[in-house]
């Protein structure tokens, strides 16, 4: 019962993850599409970048 709690959690995880990872690229590639560069839109790609990787490094620690 364990194990299976286990990978039923690790599942939950991915999707988890997965939908942090769309959100935060989706974040960031609006920041793109809209066009401007303002120093609050430079702001905002910064954090979504920063989501964005904080994904990335996460996915390897689990």
């Amino acid at each position: 019962m364990l194990i299976r709690n286990n990978r039923k959690l690790k599942s939950n995880l991915s999707l988890l993850w997965l939908c942090q990872l769309i959100a935060s690229t989706s974040w960031m590639a609006s920041v793109f599409v809209y066009g401007s560069f303002a120093p609050g839109d430079i702001l905002q790609l910064v954090a979504a970048s920063s989501w964005t990787l904080s994904n990335i490094i996460s996915l390897f620690k689990i």
